[in-house]
């Protein structure tokens, strides 16, 4: 087996040095944040991903990992060294690729001979060719450079390492791809060996094609609310079709995270910075921002004026099975609800310590009955399983107003109806005018009960 080190603990980092133990490895994960380092010497994981704690137990019980601050510890001996920063967005969606140059720099003074430097952060299009040129100033001993970018999906992370489907090796050098592709072992998905640029640049173009299939959606969401079609059944009905598939057609309020806002605003700004205008690009951006909009104009079509409103959301992690806010959802729309004067409350299963060094003046609740006592609405943010099984009998007992606004498309209007509530889904079946006309008399019965003459104004 392989001595390999990776260099960076986060995310991508520390799930690719736990599964390459995992599968025999002897590993280094190497990371400047001391500590960092420390609490992973102790087991303690500094993010949600189901199963990564109990399996880096595993292979820190067996010896297959360990965790330093030191270059000089870390590279000499390893045959591959993974590298795995962060490379966050510039102003103006520009990877930040200071981490990659310091960690090139670094590991040129420690590096053996014939070592595989392995890109695995999301890098710009050129940035292999970058690493080489900055390894090369640090050493005399021959080396070589693949990019082997990653596809995990926060949530399912192992799921994904262990089950790809595919793996992208890119190089100059074809024997150094195929031994990073002998690292993984015996898989049964395709393994593409490309040219460096092309390996990075097939990670660039499925997240923005994923990202897109979410904003095509989320358009057709819209236009079947002004027509009055369901857009679940016509996502149901276009799946069907081999050409198109089910994945990434839920609408909903649009998506987040680490990757698609920053891969997909990283790739307009190489685009244009060199010429080219990618116009539908922008357009999967600008409809992705609307989608959250979209939300704070049902709630003002509902309630009228925001000013003084008590909105509950449920879920703040931008997907389900991480706690993880970066660029999530929920954190736009808690600071476009406040800009509407209304007080935000908000429960996540998970994300709720995350949530407080992010959020400000909103109210964190224990749990989503909490978060709903007293609330003129409820938004779904999150499809968390546990706001599937929610106690709908004793939500709507909790609100002060009825308004259930289903941000996932969780559950079925005419259930939900039914129930009591006054519910507005994504695209589903009714147009805006329609939704608030139904509504009218159940919020005005609602709210004289519970406000006086006064809350029947505006």
């Amino acid at each position: 087996m392989s001595q390999i080190c990776v260099i960076g603990s986060g995310y991508v980092g520390l799930v690719t040095g736990v599964c390459l133990a995992e599968r025999g490895h002897d590993v280094v994960c190497l990371d400047i944040d001391a500590a960092k380092v420390a609490d992973l010497r102790r087991g303690i994981v500094p993010f949600h991903e189901p199963g990564l704690a109990d399996l880096l137990a595993s292979v820190t019980a067996s010896g297959r990992i360990r965790f330093s601050t030191s270059y000089a510890e870390a590279i000499p001996s390893a045959g591959f060294v993974f590298v795995a920063v962060d490379t966050p967005a510039g102003a103006e969606g520009q990877a930040d690729l200071m981490a990659v140059r310091s960690a090139a720099a670094s590991l040129a003074r420690e590096l053996s001979a014939d070592t595989v430097i392995i890109n695995k952060s999301t890098v710009p299009i050129g940035t292999g060719d970058l690493v080489g040129h900055l390894v090369s100033r640090g050493t005399n001993v021959p080396f070589s450079v693949v990019s082997n970018p990653e596809f995990l999906r926060e949530g399912s992370a192992i799921h994904d390492f262990q089950n790809p489907d595919r793996i992208v090796l890119g190089s100059e050098d074809p024997e150094a791809a195929q031994r990073v592709a002998a690292l993984y072992g015996e898989v049964s998905c395709p393994v593409l060996i490309t040219d460096i640029r092309t390996a990075e640049m097939i990670k660039y173009a499925s997240n923005a094609f994923l990202a897109t299939r979410i904003s095509f959606i989320n358009e057709i969401a819209q236009v079947c609310e002004c027509l009055g079609a369901d857009v679940k059944e016509v996502a149901r009905g276009m799946g069907h079709d081999r050409r198109i598939g089910h994945h990434f057609l839920d609408a909903g309020v649009g998506w987040g995270g680490s990757c698609f806002p920053k891969d997909v605003r990283a790739l307009i700004h190489m685009a244009a910075a060199r010429g080219s205008d990618p116009k539908l690009l922008r357009a999967v951006v600008e409809i992705n921002r609307e989608q959250r909009l979209g939300i704070v104009r049902r709630l003002v079509d509902l309630l009228g004026n925001l000013e003084g409103r008590t909105v509950a959301l449920l879920g703040l992690s931008f997907k389900p099975n991480t706690d993880d806010l970066r660029n999530a959802p929920a954190v736009d729309l808690a600071d476009l609800l406040r800009h509407e004067g209304a007080h935000v409350r908000a429960y996540d299963p998970v994300a709720m310590e995350r949530a407080r060094g992010v959020l400000t003046n909103v109210e964190l609740c224990p749990d989503p009955y909490a978060a709903a006592t007293g609330a003129d609405a409820v938004v779904l943010v999150t499809e968390w399983d546990e706001f599937r099984e929610l106690d709908l009998a004793r939500l709507r007992a909790a609100l002060r107003t009825p308004v259930f606004v289903d941000g996932r498309n969780v559950f079925e209007p005419r259930r939900m109806r039914d129930r009591g509530f006054v519910y507005a889904g994504i695209g589903r079946g009714q147009t805006p005018a329609e939704a608030v006309g139904e509504a009218r008399p159940a919020l005005i019965a609602r709210r004289a009960h519970s406000f006086g003459p006064r809350a029947l104004v505006g």
